[in-house]
């Protein structure tokens, strides 16, 4: 029983998100490339984008070309992108390898990587909820920003011209070396489309 007991303990230990200023854990993905981990970036920024191209709330950050100029912004600064798709198979969202080249070409992604979770075990090891949910890992692997990608919470592209867009002010902030103002927001979206 005290076995059974502690390996409840250790699993549900695994399961909870990280939380802001602890160690993002780390995790190895196949997507654009093989075999990604985000140990590969440690020293360096990294931006975490859960994914789904079928999700309206998605569509607005894609369509507007939103979502790939911050990609293509904060990139360009020697921070890394990553894209995650967690959709399980047969799920909106889902792809395989081939899948996420074409979606990556037709969506004119500036993702540094877009990875494969189709088991969900890194979305669930990060709780990402929702499409986008975005996190945020400093230089030194610790979560400084986790949730919407803006205060906006819904589908109509007009509205992002007058939203405050949270990840770029985490961005700017961290680049610059001042204290985040606000480390965490609901994230907003469709669900993550696990098994």
């Amino acid at each position: 029983m005290k076995f059974l007991t502690a390996l409840l303990v250790l699993i549900s230990a695994q399961v909870f998100a990280v939380e802001i200023g602890e160690t993002a854990p780390n995790f190895t993905l196949d997507g654009t490339k093989d075999h990604v981990s985000l140990s590969d970036y440690h020293g360096k920024i990294v931006v975490l984008e859960w994914l789904n191209h079928g999700c309206p709330f998605i569509r607005k950050h894609y369509d507007s070309k939103n979502m790939q100029t911050l990609q293509r912004k904060y990139t360009a600064k020697d921070i890394v992108w990553l894209s995650i798709i967690s959709s399980a198979p047969g799920k909106q969202g889902h792809v395989d390898k081939k899948g996420v080249e074409k979606e990556m070409k037709e969506n004119d992604s500036g993702a540094t990587h877009v990875l494969l979770d189709p088991t969900g075990k890194v979305g669930k090891l990060y709780e990402a909820k929702t499409t986008p949910h975005m996190y945020i890992i400093s230089q030194k692997g610790e979560l400084v920003y986790q949730g919407a990608i803006d205060n906006r919470p819904d589908a109509d592209q007009d509205s992002i011209a007058s939203a405050k867009n949270y990840v770029a002010e985490a961005l700017d902030q961290l680049l610059s070396k001042q204290k985040i103002k606000v480390a965490k927001t609901k994230a907003y979206g469709c669900q993550v489309k696990y098994q």
